[in-house]
């Protein structure tokens, strides 16, 4: 119980971090999330239910998320080519920029864990691994 408790703290506490961060691009972590994943993407574009998927979202989330990033000109939607039911998600020059920039400030603020050194950093996620990839997920 204690364990549990003390990881989703410190989400909240490192969620509250990254999107004040954030606030300035016009992203929360979860648009961040997405954004990155598109700008990683072999063609910086994705099927919706693929973003979905690989972020382990509820496809309304990833309506919202879309539409927000859609709004801030980060990301555009347009038909699949070969598949009219199909909408992709694709990444905008603009959203590529902006995706490089808000990792710099996060990479110099708050990726790194408060109170914590490098190496010590590197104890939670080897134990964490173990036990996402014990409750299925990937690693």
């Amino acid at each position: 119980m204690a364990a549990v408790t003390s990881i989703m703290r410190v989400e909240q506490v490192l969620m509250a971090e990254l999107n004040e961060l954030l606030k300035p691009f016009d992203l929360t972590f979860p648009r961040y999330e997405a954004l990155m994943l598109l700008s990683f993407s072999q063609r910086g574009e994705l099927p919706l239910g693929k973003v979905g998927e690989r972020l382990q979202v509820h496809r309304t989330s990833v309506t919202n998320t879309v539409d927000r990033l859609e709004a801030s000109g980060y990301v555009r939607r347009k038909p699949h080519p070969e598949d009219r039911r199909t909408t992709l998600a694709e990444v905008t020059p603009a959203g590529r920029r902006t995706a490089k920039r808000a990792t710099a400030v996060l990479n110099e603020g708050a990726f790194a864990l408060r109170g914590l050194s490098r190496a010590e950093t590197q104890e939670p996620t080897s134990l964490l691994r173990k036990a996402r990839a014990a409750a299925g997920d990937f690693e």
